[in-house]
């Protein structure tokens, strides 16, 4: 069943047929399994909830994405708190409108492997799976929940599929066992998202992720265990990362870290995020705020042109510094930024409701 939006109706009963009830209807669809869970943990300013969800294995329906067919979301909403987050949009399925909500009221899935077990019978060779589309699925609350590792568990017993996961947390480390295990009979890609190699600024961006320097410590570690990794310099803000000066700096830690490749994509400015990007601009870079606002005034993506220049002088740097190709033989792997610029752009994106 494809995941709608499924806020509180809010339809009142018509005067002609009184004896039907009147007010709200109760929530249908993801947002009536969000209500029904019930509070799990607690901590620095977020409520953890429970959700039982009807379906783990998401299928991918956008017409735009052709590179990988299923999402996996081991958490609805998120703790790092990235200002620039487009994700921020899901928790509206579920009557949550704020956009803070996101990171301040996290859901975890429940018996989560043994709906991937049932369900990866759907998965046809080749077909690729993204894990990580919408929220961090190495969050810390992963380190209690341990939802994203049961799902690693099941994967370790697969063989032949092609799978990707994208994080900003150390606690990827942990796994490292069960990453070998999947890698050694599947295809496996791990991305590292580093926004910026600059601490004070990374603070202040992504608020409660790990430092820039421990993420590429990661990496480092990652690659030494013979796995796949990249990073993610994404998004690219115009005239905060966007310049040679810190994508040379981005792609010289990339290749101290022994990275197979370093990608980058410009922002992309959803709606639900769109408020608290640009509180974060005026408060850090306020001489940016009017062309943001211009920029982004009309659309969530930057203009063709500043998005061919920006690529051009990523793929000067990463052939500079002779990085790898993220995509090996015919599009082995996913891309996070351009999921989220079809989910916005189709406004059809759907999912089963988990």
């Amino acid at each position: 069943m494809g995941e709608q939006k499924a806020n509180t109706r809010k339809a009142e009963t018509p005067t002609l047929f009184p004896m039907l009830p009147s007010g709200p209807l109760a929530p249908v669809g993801i947002a009536r399994l969000a209500a029904e869970g019930h509070a799990a943990d607690r901590g620095h300013g977020v409520e953890f909830r429970t959700m039982a969800p009807r379906s783990i294995l998401n299928r991918v329906v956008s017409q735009r994405i052709d590179y990988f067919v299923w999402s996996v979301n081991p958490y609805r909403g998120c703790e790092f708190g990235c200002r620039y987050c487009y994700a921020r949009y899901t928790h509206e399925f579920m009557n949550k409108p704020d956009p803070l909500a996101f990171e301040r009221e996290i859901y975890i899935k429940q018996h989560a492997a043994w709906l991937l077990r049932q369900e990866l019978r759907q998965v046809k060779a080749g077909e690729h799976i993204a894990i990580g589309t919408a929220t961090d699925p190495y969050q810390p609350i992963e380190r209690r929940a341990q939802v994203t590792r049961s799902l690693l568990e099941v994967f370790a017993e697969q063989e032949g599929l092609t799978l990707g996961i994208v994080t900003k947390s150390t606690l990827i480390e942990r796994d490292v066992d069960l990453l070998k295990r999947i890698a050694a009979r599947n295809m496996l890609t791990l991305h590292l998202t580093i926004t910026t190699p600059d601490a004070k600024l990374a603070r202040v961006l992504e608020p409660r992720a790990p430092r820039p320097d421990l993420r590429f410590r990661t990496v480092l570690r990652l690659r030494e265990a013979g796995l796949r990794t990249g990073i993610l310099c994404s998004p690219l803000m115009p005239g905060i990362t966007d310049t040679v000066q810190a994508l040379e700096r981005m792609a010289i830690r990339a290749r101290q870290a022994r990275a197979c490749f370093l990608s980058a994509n410009p922002l992309f400015l959803k709606p639900c995020s769109r408020a608290v990007f640009l509180r974060f601009v005026e408060e850090h870079f306020p001489q940016l705020k009017k062309d943001y606002e211009t920029r982004y005034a009309d659309k969530a993506f930057v203009s063709k042109a500043y998005h061919e220049r920006v690529m051009a002088v990523v793929r000067a740097v990463v052939r500079k510094h002779r990085l790898g190709e993220r995509f090996e033989g015919a599009r082995s792997v996913w891309q996070p930024s351009m999921f989220a610029s079809a989910s916005a752009e189709d406004g059809a994106q759907r999912q089963r409701a988990s």
